[in-house]
């Protein structure tokens, strides 16, 4: 039996398992490196991790802190530049990529602009940056979505799924045949998409959720697998690992943040009565 393990370390860990041997992957900031580093070091040895900047093979030494942080690696075989990173993922060569979610609907279509009108949104997101294209030519996208929901109909369409369901997206003409999200993991369970229909489905389940924790979160019938599973737990070697390289990722920034504020404090207060 493993350790004890945080969410975000299980998040960590089942985004890794999704990168196969001698893929080549980009990489953004924050779990997406974390979950590279994971992978290359103990699944996928031959997997070419690749930043957004054009950083090609690179061998993860700490998280990145932006995304042409060559400091955070021990080494690289390529430094290029963002505009022939992305012609490499236009060109096909991008295996998998990973994106963060702020809406998604039932086909995978994405919305990381805004919460709202337009023009006066409630939240303004960070936008699309590189998600569009991403998820647009690389042969698979990882989604992850922690902090956002799900909905009928997106506020603002951001980045293309599997737009209507069925071929469409194929039908097109716009992408690479095949291409689309392939998994969405949240901090309650891993979706997947339909071979046929294209349509979000409930592949798994996380350890002390139940199914109608998450129905009532997503506003259509969702489908739920019949061969439904448990996300397995992480083994103490991949927790070990985890903390080593992210020891921010394990527990999460919020509460990393709100630790450190607090220290912070009380150093303060401490100084002030001496």
């Amino acid at each position: 039996m493993s350790k004890g393990y945080t969410l975000n370390e299980l998040l960590i860990i089942t985004c890794a398992k999704e990168i196969k041997d001698y893929e080549n992957v980009i990489l953004g900031v924050g779990l997406p490196t974390t979950a590279g580093a994971l992978a290359k070091a103990l699944y996928a040895p031959h997997a070419t991790l690749m930043m957004e900047s054009g950083i090609i093979d690179f061998e993860p030494l700490i998280p990145l802190n932006h995304i042409a942080d060559a400091h955070s690696c021990r080494g690289f075989s390529c430094a290029t530049d963002l505009f022939s990173a992305f012609t490499m993922t236009y060109r096909g060569f991008v295996d998998v990529c990973f994106l963060g979610v702020g809406q998604i609907d039932k086909y995978g279509n994405l919305n990381t602009t805004c919460i709202g009108d337009y023009y006066k949104p409630t939240l303004r997101l960070p936008g699309s940056g590189g998600a569009a294209d991403f998820i647009s030519y690389a042969k698979r996208t990882v989604l992850t979505l922690r902090g956002g929901e799900f909905v009928e109909k997106l506020d603002y369409f951001t980045s293309p799924g599997y737009l209507d369901g069925g071929d469409s997206r194929d039908r097109s003409g716009l992408f690479p045949k095949g291409s689309g999200p392939a998994m969405l993991l949240t901090t309650k369970g891993v979706f997947r998409f339909d071979d046929e229909t294209k349509e979000l489905y409930l592949a798994q389940i996380h350890p002390g959720v139940t199914v109608e924790d998450i129905t009532k979160e997503i506003p259509w019938d969702l489908k739920v697998s019949p061969d439904l599973e448990e996300t397995l737990p992480p083994s103490d070697r991949e927790i070990d690992f985890v903390r080593r390289f992210a020891p921010t990722e394990s527990v999460g920034r919020a509460l990393t943040m709100e630790l450190s504020i607090k220290a912070t404090l009380n150093r303060s207060a401490s100084n002030d009565t001496r």
